[in-house]
């Protein structure tokens, strides 16, 4: 599969610095410095696309972005490893918080855009609809079904061969909470990846495989997979622009983050201007991701907490 939005130098497998085509010192003033981001592979396109526009104002300024996860990005993010966390989910109170306060790491949630986790199988399993009891049923912590005609209402019959998230990924985190009751209860036998282009690879090439991950790579490769729609009591809905922003598609449908680190948003201009520039193209940048944008109260919200972090 190839990388879906711009050139890019690799610098490591799971991080890249993109790199400026040119353009001259304008719109966030032509600054320099270096921008660390990791975490969350759903935000990740999100994030490269801002720093391609960002950097083609500012050629002397360099934004890393790596898409370790989201657990793996706030693990960096809470050791003062990097500037920006991108988190599919919320920092989480009990394990993460306590890391950062440790290291003194001080931050702000920044809402970015929106997704959706999209259910998918291969084209010949041939699936309309689950409930989210029926994905219970599918995904849960010893659950024993191995035919997915065993989960009823004409659901074809086909031999179990799940793909999704690793354990590091905010995804996981979410789908496991929401469809199972409790984060990271699953069945283990799953092919899992942080990266969710190998999950599409892994589904597209395998005749009677389900698996789940962020709506944008659905979009990515609508014609190589089948899209499942979620019945969350109110009916069979799918994902799209319109059911993610205004909550219909549930409960899979979540907003999406970049932590900032303030003491890194004061002593750095070049994240500030980063900051800025992510906030206020945020719809152009969810657009050139193929991710779905904020809403204007979102995007009302986003601006007034980063300007708040900027004036702590």
């Amino acid at each position: 599969m190839f990388r879906r939005f711009i050139p890019v130098v690799v610098i490591s497998a799971l991080a890249v610095g993109v790199v400026a085509c040119g353009g001259s010192d304008s719109g966030t003033g032509g600054v320099s410095g270096a921008v660390a981001v990791d975490g969350s592979s759903t935000v990740f396109p999100f994030a490269q696309a801002a720093a391609e526009g960002f950097q083609s104002e500012n050629p002397d300024a360099r934004v890393t972005v790596g898409e370790s996860g989201t657990g793996g990005g706030f693990e960096k993010f809470c050791a003062g490893e990097i500037d920006i966390a991108d988190a599919s989910r919320p920092i989480d109170e009990a394990d993460e918080v306590p890391v950062c306060k440790k290291n003194n790491v001080e931050y702000a949630q920044i809402e970015v855009a929106n997704d959706g986790i999209a259910i998918v199988t291969n084209p010949a399993l041939k699936m309309a609809c689950l409930t989210t009891d029926q994905l219970n049923q599918l995904w849960k912590k010893g659950s024993t079904v191995s035919n997915y005609s065993q989960l009823g209402d004409g659901t074809p019959a086909g031999d179990v061969s799940l793909y999704g998230p690793g354990t590091d990924s905010g995804t996981f985190d979410f789908f496991t909470e929401e469809i199972n009751g409790e984060k990271g209860d699953t069945r283990t036998d799953y092919q899992p990846s942080e990266d969710d282009n190998v999950l599409v690879q892994g589904v597209e090439g395998d005749s009677t495989a389900l698996g789940y991950f962020g709506f944008s790579y659905y979009e990515t490769n609508a014609d190589k997979l089948n899209l499942v729609g979620v019945d969350g009591g109110d009916g069979c809905i799918k994902p799209s622009v319109e059911t993610i922003q205004n909550g219909s598609y549930k409960p899979l449908s979540r907003t999406l983050y970049m932590y900032v680190n303030t003491a890194s948003l004061a002593d750095k201009p070049q994240l500030k201007a980063f900051m800025n520039y992510a906030v206020d193209n945020a719809d152009q940048s969810a657009t050139t991701a193929q991710i779905v944008p904020l809403t204007a109260e979102q995007l009302t919200t986003a601006k007034d907490a980063l300007a708040k972090a900027e004036g702590s």
